[in-house]
Formats: C-alpha cells, structure tokens, sequence
C-alpha cells in the first residue's frame, strides 16, 4: 500500500477513527495499530509477513535472554542468533541472485564453465529497514544501553509500525518502544501539524518528485544514445531531486501519519543539498541510516580511536557497505566508495586547510559539495557501469553526443533545481517548524491549500517510492 493511492487514504482514515474511538483501551489501540500494520504490509505480498513474524519472535526472545543472563558465552549465543537470522534474511533475499551471479563470473573467468539458473528471489519490502531496526534492539541489549520491551505487543509494533516500516527512519528503541508504553494521543496542534506534514510529503512525492523530475531522469538514464554534456547533466540533476524529494516525501508523510496518532518519529533529513562539505552531507541526508552506520560499523571498526590510518579505513569500509546496503549491484558499491573517498579527501583538506567559512564562500563550498554528490548519484541510477561510464563521459564532455531533450525540459528541471538548492541554503540552519511558528495561520492556509490543489492537479500514477527496492 502506497501513501500516494486513494487505498492508503481510506486505510488511514479507518485506523485514525478506530484510534480515536472510546471503543478501545490502550492496549486494544495498540493491538488495532499492529493488526494495522501487518494489513498495511501484506498489501504488498502476504506470504513475506512471515519474515516479520520470525524477525520479531527472534529478537524479543533474544532481547529477554540478554537482559537476564550474565554468561557471557550464552549473551553471545542469543546476540549471534539474532544477528544470523537478520543477516541471513538480508544476505539471502536482497544478495542471493547478486551473489549467485558472481560465483559463476568467477568461475567462467577461471575457465570453468558453469551455469546457474537464477533464483528470482522476490525482495520484501522494507526488508533492509526493519532488518537493521531490529539489529539495533538486541545489539543494544547485549551492550546493557536499554531495557527490554515490556511486552511482546510493544516489541511487535515497534518492529512493525506502518508509517516508517517500508522505508524509515530507522528508528531505536529506546526512541520508539518507550513511547507504547503509555496511552498516545495527538493534541490538535500536533494532528494538524501531522496533517500539514502529511500534505508537504505528498507534495514532494507527487508533483515535484514524480510529475516535475521523473521523466527527464528516466529518459536520459533509458536511453542508450550517447547524450550532450547539457541533457547528462539535466538528467543527472534531475535525479538528484527526484531521489530527494522521493525520499524526504516518504520520511515526511511517516512522520506527519505518526505524529498524527501521537507518536513523534525523528527526522531524517535536514536540508542535505546545502551542507558544506560530506561530514555535514551525512548529518542531514538519510540521517537514521547514517547514524546507525556511525553507531553500529564505524565506532566498533575503531572509529576515530585507533590513528589515523585505522579511521580513514574505518570510513571507507563503512560507506562501502552503506552502498552496498543501498542495492545488490557493484554500482552501488562504487557510489558508496565515492562517498568514502570524499570523506577521507576532505578530512585530509580539513587538517591542512583552514579558513573560515562566511555566506559566500559557504555558497560555494555547498555547490562544489552538491556537484561532487551528483557525480556519485551517476552510478546509483545507472546500475550499469557502461551507462555511468558513458554518462559521465558526456558530463565533462568527452562525449561528442546528440541533444535528447527539449528546452522546456531542461528548464524546468534547472528551475526545480535552482530553487531546490536555493531553499536549502535559506533552511540550513532551522526547521519548517520553527519556520511556521513565525508564519501567520492566513499565510500557513493558503500554503496548505496552494499544496492540495497541485497534488489534486498532478493526481500522480501511484509510483512507488524509490527506496521501497532497498
């Protein structure tokens, strides 16, 4: 079920009454909410349910075992099965065909002729978001950071909860299990403001992500003429805003659904295309991933503690498997390489460079940082290294290439773009919250309004969103 289909709409409004109602105590709500959710996944493929069911027996099971047992030898048993089953989940479903796939490159490279059927293993949705939830539960466990959950009710749900189960944040538990705890429900400003973030959500999903940006980007990544320098880079760029907007949408409708039933869910990105530099980048884009990343791979390889040469390769093996997290393609592995080169690149300028940062050369340095970033956006669209190859090519015109697109296309892309970045810089340092506070309710209506009506106007094809195959 998708946040951008009329089927969500009625789904929604069913479990808001049915939340509100007198009908239910707390805990009747909170079983309402998982039966919610397990409906909300199974509207996809109803067999993979049983995934979800093994993740969360599993690790409550574990959980428990951890926070009463002192043998070490026995809390590393239940960690290790924890770990096995979320792992062997993730390795199987999402890697199985990658891994296939090399196997017999590997083994046809060594003159060995071997063939293998492809498995065709269908990927759960969410399985990447809710497998690392989890992982941080009993991770958290075995390091004595948290109690257990209360109840297996309360586990379930945080394992489950439909708004951010398919696609994040990837939120703690200590975050979102503590909130079950006690009878949630949204004051009318909070609902309101659910409802307000609901709509930007849809708003960037919808009309700038799908209608605006989509199918330049699809035209120019499907096509296998070699292109101009200007349609490459008109393409390139308008993945780069469509993935945003498709992406920061989705976090915002779970957000703004959650908070309307009284939950607050943290926020995960915080205007990316404006930071100064790729530390500043991982601060603000997909910020539940990059922190868990920070928290559960980075710190445990040695982090900043052990020298120099031990962080510079503790960043890039993160971000490398942060890539490869993203998809089962060794595109993704070169994107998140980049992003570990970037880091080291920078931290190496960073002790040998230093200046202060003021509004114009800040300007700069997040253009030359957004420009860097659309370079590795190149091989995360891809999925081919032929295609980056030839794209990025075109980009720094080697390529002597044909023009594909229309003007009109190229300007409007360059437009969402231009003002993209511009807000960005203008929000860098606040929040549309804080924002609203000084905003008249008049000014605040027409927004809203001026919102509902594109999203009627653009009515959208119920894409789904982009992160759904991670």
């Amino acid at each position: 079920m998708l946040f951008n289909s009329l089927s969500f709409i009625v789904f929604l409004a069913i479990v808001l009454i049915l939340y509100y109602s007198n009908i239910f105590n707390w805990t009747n709500r909170k079983r309402m909410l998982l039966v919610a959710s397990y409906l909300f996944y199974a509207m996809w493929n109803p067999p993979l349910i049983i995934l979800l069911w093994i993740s969360t027996i599993v690790d409550y099971t574990a959980g428990k075992k951890l926070a009463t047992v002192d043998n070490q030898k026995q809390r590393k048993f239940w960690l290790l099965l924890s770990l096995f089953v979320n792992l062997g989940f993730l390795a199987f479903f999402k890697y199985g065909d990658f891994l296939l796939e090399n196997f017999v490159a590997i083994m046809n490279g060594l003159g060995i002729d071997f063939q293998a059927r492809p498995m065709d293993i269908i990927l759960p949705m969410g399985i990447s978001f809710y497998t690392f939830q989890t992982m941080s539960y009993t991770i958290d466990m075995y390091k004595r950071k948290i109690e257990p959950a209360r109840s297996f009710l309360d586990f379930a749900l945080y394992v489950t909860f439909f708004p951010q189960l398919v696609a994040g944040p990837i939120v703690r538990a200590k975050e979102l299990i503590t909130q079950f705890y006690e009878e949630k429900k949204a004051t009318t400003e909070q609902f309101l403001w659910g409802l307000f973030l609901l709509t930007v959500g849809l708003f960037q999903k919808i009309v700038l992500a799908d209608t605006l940006l989509a199918g330049t980007s699809d035209d120019v990544f499907g096509t296998n003429t070699v292109l101009h320098s200007l349609d490459a880079w008109t393409g390139t760029l308008a993945f780069s805003g469509q993935i945003f907007f498709d992406f920061a949408g989705y976090s915002t409708c779970a957000i703004g659904i959650a908070l309307m039933l009284g939950i607050i869910l943290p926020d995960n990105f915080r205007y990316p295309y404006a930071a100064i530099g790729f530390s500043d980048l991982w601060k603000r884009w997909h910020i539940s991933l990059s922190t868990w990343l920070r928290d559960y791979l980075y710190i445990p390889l040695g982090g900043n503690r052990h020298g120099i040469t031990r962080m510079y390769a503790a960043l890039v093996i993160t971000m490398l498997l942060g890539g490869l997290w993203h998809g089962a393609a060794w595109t993704f592995v070169i994107w998140g390489a980049l992003h570990g080169l970037y880091l080291v690149i920078e931290r190496l300028l960073r002790n040998r460079i230093h200046f202060k940062i003021n509004t114009w050369n800040g300007i700069l340095l997040a253009l030359l940082t957004y420009t860097c970033v659309n370079i590795t956006w190149v091989f995360f669209r891809a999925r081919e290294f032929a295609k980056a190859k030839s794209m990025l090519a075109s980009m720094f015109g080697l390529n002597d290439g044909e023009k594909l697109l229309q003007s009109f296309d190229i300007i409007k892309v360059f437009t969402v773009i231009t003002l993209l970045f511009i807000c960005h810089w203008a929000m860098r340092n606040t929040s549309m919250k804080a924002v609203s506070k000084n905003t008249s309710p008049l000014t605040l209506g027409i927004i809203w309004a001026f919102l509902f009506v594109l999203i009627c106007i653009a009515q959208g094809s119920s894409e789904q969103f982009i992160y759904f195959q991670f």
